[in-house]
């Protein structure tokens, strides 16, 4: 679908008529595109930077309903998140899979016990089922050996789900496109176009490869940048309205912070959940919550000081561990789009979403990944007043196309792999495991991710920089030491020629890739990769 010049064929169509012009390749503009394209809209997408550059590939992998925010009173959010966990559960086995959650009661601590059972109760009547349970002391060591002891009455066991971000989004493009959808990335908008009546009817858009620029006409744009989204609202006059919160984490190996399940702690210095959960093969630790005060066109990356504050939550909780800094493998930070509300602490805020419209400019934030469906059936039915004619949008939309689970059955993968496949590449994974050369439909070392998957991303799925394969498309810049750096040369021997790359190049991409990883992926206290506070 993706192949050799596709980019170029994606330049060669933008002066077709449009409907929809969607800006952002994250999982919110990927489901408006999938939306849009279900309802016979000709629908294109840009994307400045790599698909799930941003947000979508920074997230704390959980596609949850945010068991925290009942305290803060925002039922609302909770209800809404928790039915679209449901949705996309059932869209999605092998990417968005059902994960068990375990949270300590102790003594005198705070939520009580009492407190955390009427959350759940809560919690799971909004799913309409019964999934939580009490375990006392030692039936929970059980389950979570290496929590803190003292005073440990027992704890909770409930679900939430947990995805691949970054190939949650990817997926979602990808059957919007093979459905009739246009999405570029490493395309810009360097402006937007207004017509006689003083209203947005297109974007100025330059390819961030080859430096063309273009003039694109459609009937409706949705600015859907998350984070940036006000960058382009100010352009129609639109006040300042998105509040971006950092939220970081720190990956470690399984060994070094084992554990089966997830663990929701409560963070000794401010009370805030702090999420402990297995992911590809490692433990992911986090997240923070601070304002995010440098430039958005930068890398976000993690500080000094959400180092100490993830590893005090760690230490509380994993003291016989005696977890440091040095221990994780990578750290990552990402931002998200919070609608402001003026309150101190970003922690406070809302989490549901916007949707602005200024000028023909029909902006959406705010929100969170669960609810991109949500958002994206909000977008479009923003853009009705724009497009008088579209047609009626469904009530239960699919984001996901049915897979059928007899795809591989000939194929001689173990039967959780093709799983993982399935849900990760769906109808492509017959194509993609022909691709396969000798040796590469074994897993790459210390990873669940098969050395084929590096050979079909070069291919087939719209990688421009190395950064793109190694830190989106497979995550394995993300689970090896270093960035993968020590199979660097087995990666070229896969890659390289599906690239098209000459050996400059290659050097010229392992050259900046490695520079990106110590800057804003490398584990604290390894390096430069920790800015300070």
């Amino acid at each position: 679908m993706w192949h050799t010049n596709w980019r170029e064929r994606g330049w060669t169509r933008l002066n077709e008529p449009w409907d929809v012009i969607v800006i952002g390749g994250g999982i919110t503009g990927a489901g408006i595109l999938r939306l849009a394209t279900q309802i016979g809209l000709r629908a294109l997408l840009v994307e400045k930077r790599d698909f799930a550059w941003g947000t979508s590939s920074r997230s704390t992998k959980l596609v949850h309903g945010g068991l925290r925010y009942l305290a803060q009173g925002q039922f609302g959010v909770t209800r809404e998140s928790v039915k679209e966990r449901e949705q996309l559960v059932k869209q999605g086995p092998g990417l968005i899979d059902p994960l068990s959650f375990l949270v300590a009661a102790y003594e005198g601590a705070s939520p009580s016990r009492r407190a955390f059972a009427v959350g759940l109760a809560l919690y799971d009547g909004f799913a309409h089922r019964w999934d939580h349970r009490y375990y006392r002391g030692d039936d929970f060591l059980l389950l979570a050996p290496h929590v803190r002891k003292d005073r440990l009455l027992g704890g909770f066991r409930y679900l939430d789900a947990v995805t691949d971000d970054a190939r949650l989004v990817l997926r979602v493009i990808r059957e919007a496109v093979r459905a009739g959808a246009t999405a570029l990335n490493y395309t810009a908008v360097q402006g937007l176009l207004l017509g006689a009546d003083d209203r947005v009817c297109g974007v100025f858009l330059r390819d961030e490869v080859s430096g063309q620029t273009v003039e694109v006409r459609a009937k409706g744009v949705i600015n859907a940048t998350g984070a940036w989204a006000d960058q382009l609202r100010q352009q129609v006059g639109g006040e300042a309205r998105v509040r971006p919160s950092r939220g970081s984490h720190l990956i470690f190996p399984a060994w070094r912070l084992p554990v089966a399940q997830a663990i929701t702690l409560v963070h000794p210095q401010d009370r805030r959940p702090v999420f402990v959960l297995p992911w590809e093969g490692t433990t992911v630790a986090g997240t923070t919550d601070l304002d995010h005060q440098q430039p958005l066109n930068e890398e976000p990356q993690i500080s000094r000081q959400e180092v100490d504050y993830i590893l005090m939550a760690l230490q509380a909780q994993f003291p016989a561990l005696r977890l440091r800094a040095e221990d994780a493998l990578c750290s990552f930070a990402g931002l998200r789009p919070i609608i402001g509300s003026g309150k101190g602490d970003p922690s406070k805020e809302s989490r549901a979403h916007a949707v602005l419209e200024e000028k023909g400019l029909v902006s959406i934030a705010g929100g969170k990944l669960t609810t991109f469906r949500r958002m994206a059936l909000d977008a479009l039915q923003a853009m009705r007043q724009l497009l008088p004619g579209m047609p009626a949008l469904p009530g239960n939309p699919l984001m996901l196309e049915p897979v059928p689970s007899d795809l591989l059955q000939s194929v001689a993968v173990p039967a959780e792999q093709q799983r993982r496949l399935l849900g990760r590449y769906a109808a492509d994974c017959p194509a993609l495991l022909e691709t396969a050369q000798g040796g590469e439909l074994q897993t790459i070392k210390d990873t669940p991710a098969l050395w084929a998957e590096l050979r079909w991303a070069a291919r087939e799925e719209g990688v421009v920089r190395l950064e793109d394969l190694l830190l989106r498309r497979v995550r394995i810049g993300l689970l090896l030491p270093q960035g993968a750096a020590h199979i660097m040369e087995r990666i070229r021997n896969v890659v390289q020629s599906e690239l098209g790359w000459d050996d400059a190049r290659w050097r010229s991409e392992v050259a900046a890739y490695q520079a990106l990883w110590a800057k804003a992926y490398s584990a604290p206290c390894a390096g430069s990769g920790v800015v300070a506070p």
